[in-house]
């Protein structure tokens, strides 16, 4: 009974382990790569993308000037 315990608190460890690694989440925090990914929602098309468009640009120059001063935790 010892070793069923024993093993299957093991086997839950490595899954809980497994699971936080190949999460969203650690996905997000960019544990497996040199870049960091922004996901930006703004409609490009309809009737928001009027006012949208603009929003997407500033975006867009916010990262480039970011990416000149040297990037973002050192990435």
């Amino acid at each position: 009974m010892k070793f069923l315990k024993k093993t299957m608190r093991s086997l839950s460890a490595v899954a809980i382990t497994a699971g936080v690694l190949l999460s969203p989440g650690a996905m997000a925090f960019n544990l497996f790569g040199d870049t960091i990914k922004v996901g930006v929602l703004h409609s490009l098309s309809g009737t928001m993308a009027i006012s949208e468009t603009t929003l997407k640009d500033t975006m867009l120059m916010l990262i480039e000037e970011q990416n000149a001063k040297g990037g973002l935790l050192g990435k």
